[in-house]
């Protein structure tokens, strides 16, 4: 009678996983390609107009945008998607987050008008500007 080889049902596994891994991004949800643009568009459309979220990243060690321009008392939101902390404080003082870890969220309404310059005081080559109208 001949022996069973495990090294041959390891390889044999393996290769089912690896071809069958590229297969699972294939179930979707249905939507074509024009039905993503489409669904893009709208939220770039809707992006700047009333009730839209002040929300700013911080990833890739950068805050995207890092400049936003919003009304007196609009809040701004900072996520932090990096996998390490980050700050977000004015350089004149009037916020400072403290630090975020990877997650991490914080908000600050402007009640005055002007132009706010902030950065990430761990990483001080990251910068942004918040711009205040009426």
């Amino acid at each position: 009678m001949k022996k069973n080889n495990p090294i041959l049902y390891f390889i044999i596994i393996a290769a089912l996983l690896i071809f069958s891994l590229p297969l699972a991004g294939c179930a979707g949800t249905g939507k074509t390609a024009s039905t993503t643009a489409a669904e893009t568009t709208v939220v770039a459309t809707t992006a700047g107009t009333a009730g839209a979220k002040n929300e700013i990243t911080i990833e890739g060690n950068s805050f995207k945008p890092d400049s936003l321009t919003i009304k007196v008392g609009d809040t701004v939101t900072w996520i932090n998607k990096d996998s390490y902390n980050h700050t977000v404080k004015a350089k004149t003082g009037e916020f400072d987050s403290g630090n975020m870890a990877s997650g991490a969220k914080f908000s600050f309404t402007f009640d005055k008008e002007g132009t706010y310059d902030y950065i990430c005081s761990i990483h001080t080559f990251m910068t942004g500007k918040i711009v205040v109208t009426k």
